[in-house]
């Protein structure tokens, strides 16, 4: 029988090993190359926690993201209408320094993809 106490010190131990969510609030510029498509976006995150919001601005207009990070992984995605259909746009990258996150992008239901790089804005 694991007696109480033992097993909370256990579950405090375990929490303890996870690394707390980067912070990544604040405005990136997003550079992007999907199948050989460069465009570039203002995006302005906002960060509680692990959760992520925030607004992407490029030459098709602003978008709405929702996202998360987790340690030193950043995702986020956004809906943005394409040719009469609504294409979601997801990237996902690591926190490789303070100002920059660098990934893959997917757009669905394309199935295409490409990579980022974000830089933060000084």
């Amino acid at each position: 029988m694991i007696r109480p106490t033992l097993f909370a010190l256990a579950v405090v131990a375990a929490s303890a090993l996870q690394a707390p969510p980067a912070s990544v609030g604040g405005t990136w510029t997003v550079s992007a190359n999907i199948s050989g498509n460069a465009s570039e976006q203002s995006c302005t995150f906002t960060q509680k926690d692990a959760d992520l919001t925030g607004t992407c601005k490029g030459e098709r207009g602003s978008v709405t993201i929702a996202g998360k990070v987790e340690a030193k992984t950043v995702s986020w995605q956004f809906d943005t209408p394409y040719e009469g259909q609504t294409l979601t746009v997801y990237y996902s990258g690591t926190l490789e320094t303070a100002e920059k996150i660098a990934g893959s992008v997917n757009v669905q239901p394309m199935n295409v993809g490409g990579e980022f790089t974000a830089t933060k804005a000084k």
